[in-house]
């Protein structure tokens, strides 16, 4: 029986908080698209909603080609089950994939990358972030742009627009100067440009460890607590 006493919270309150928490901060956006590192994108839709998170999930046709090259996994992005995701593995990963249940897989809501009709569209519908991973070039280019050819442009745009954080994953090299200018003009605009530069100081024993040293830093810029990773100056 849980039970509260004077000056003291049972493990079942602070559960309770931390729910009430997590949907006071609104759920956050994953878009994927065209650019390699399929597998940073799909590990941190599994994080996310095993640590409680709604997600609001969109994927380009790009975005699907290299789930299917990197992966093989094939994504219909016109009624896609994005719930396969939540148990893809590479062949060399080592990493535990935790089986969803009801209650995780209600948590992801997917979006036609051509629908304009969606909550994530509109400025008045609240967000915690929006993280953009990987992050083709094409599509950092439209984001610059505010051209809003499709759903990922438009609710990057409204990321922006209502002062929400963006962050922004892309994976290339070397780098064009408009590249460059893109991604400058959207450090400006307010956006985070986290590209995938994986660290080697954390202890890497696998790709594993590499593939979580970007997922950690992303959730670390949408203001999520994880311990994927051992941390600088940490034992």
């Amino acid at each position: 029986m849980s039970e509260t006493l004077a000056g003291k919270t049972t493990a079942s309150d602070a559960a309770s908080k931390q729910d009430r928490d997590l949907k006071d901060r609104g759920p956050v956006v994953l878009a994927m698209t065209g650019a390699s590192g399929a597998i940073y994108g799909v590990r941190l839709l599994q994080i996310l909603v095993h640590a409680g998170f709604e997600v609001h999930v969109t994927i380009s046709p790009s975005g699907a080609a290299v789930i299917k090259q990197e992966l093989g996994a094939t994504v219909d992005i016109h009624s896609a089950d994005v719930a396969g995701l939540l148990t893809l593995s590479p062949a060399w990963s080592t990493a535990a994939i935790e089986a969803p249940d009801a209650s995780v897989l209600s948590r992801i809501h997917y979006h036609r990358y051509d629908d304009y009709f969606t909550p994530i569209a509109s400025g008045s519908f609240r967000t915690q972030a929006m993280v953009v991973c990987p992050c083709s070039g094409s599509t950092l280019s439209g984001i610059a742009r505010a051209a809003g050819s499709n759903l990922i442009q438009r609710a990057a745009e409204v990321h922006l627009k209502e002062h929400r954080k963006l962050v922004l994953v892309p994976r290339e090299t070397p780098l064009s100067v408009l590249q460059l200018e893109n991604m400058h003009r959207l450090a400006a605009a307010g956006a985070v440009i986290l590209p995938a530069m994986p660290g080697w100081y954390h202890g890497v024993e696998s790709l594993d460890s590499l593939v979580d040293f970007i997922v950690s830093r992303i959730m670390d810029q949408i203001g999520v607590d994880n311990s994927l990773i051992q941390r600088w100056g940490e034992s």
